[in-house]
């Protein structure tokens, strides 16, 4: 079952004012007409050329833009794990571990209530089609392996070991309930849910803790 996107969604739809490639394309026109042809005519059925036709531009144009017609629809999340690594790497290192994760996703994330009916749309989707259902652990991982790189970085630990690991999957965890209950609420910014579960989060993930109790994997084996 798809939802049917907000007239605000469709209005988004770039104007492309008759026949052949239009003055300028974007990946966010391309990913306007995807989304909307995925909820009108469902995305088995729809093709990158007919994405493509619509939008004015060729094929490979769009593979320039993206790299799999699925890669419409992680567009956006994976550029929220990009923007949450360079804010990561751009946070003082005198700015504790958990108040540092708190910060760089505050930041990359800028949804308000307005964004609810889209983000329903492609959720929606990723959860009914097997080819998205299964590439979605794909970029879960990438999200959570993002802070625990950082984590294991700044407390001298491998990538791998327990306490990276827990941070990178806590913190995951705590931000799709975030997630879950703003969309389900739609009163405020995703920030502010996403700032209240992180800082739950920290008071249970201090420093000291992170540091002085550093039993890793590798130490347990």
């Amino acid at each position: 079952m798809t939802h049917t996107l907000s007239s605000a969604v469709v209005e988004g739809k770039p104007t492309l004012g008759g026949p052949g490639r239009p003055r300028s394309t974007s990946a966010r026109e391309l990913e306007l007409i995807a989304l909307r042809r995925f909820s009108d005519h469902g995305f088995g059925a729809t093709t990158v050329e007919d994405i493509a036709r619509e939008a004015g531009v060729s094929r490979r144009t769009f593979f320039r833009y993206f790299e799999s017609k699925s890669g419409v629809l992680w567009s956006t999340f994976d550029h929220e794990v990009a923007a949450i690594r360079e804010a990561l790497e751009d946070l003082p290192t005198d700015v504790p571990v958990m108040e540092a994760v708190r910060r760089a996703v505050i930041e990359a994330n800028h949804y308000g209530a307005d964004d609810v009916p889209e983000l329903l749309a492609r959720m929606s989707l990723i959860g009914s089609e097997p080819e998205l259902i299964a590439s979605a652990a794909v970029h879960y991982d990438a999200w959570e392996r993002t802070i625990s790189d950082f984590v294991a970085h700044r407390i001298g630990q491998p990538p791998n070991a327990l306490y990276p690991l827990a941070v990178g999957r806590a913190t995951l965890a705590a931000c799709r309930a975030a997630y879950d209950c703003w969309v389900e609420r739609a009163d405020t910014d995703l920030t502010d849910y996403l700032d209240a579960a992180l800082r739950a989060l920290t008071a249970g993930f201090s420093d000291a803790v992170l540091r002085d109790a550093a039993i890793d994997a590798d130490r347990r084996a």
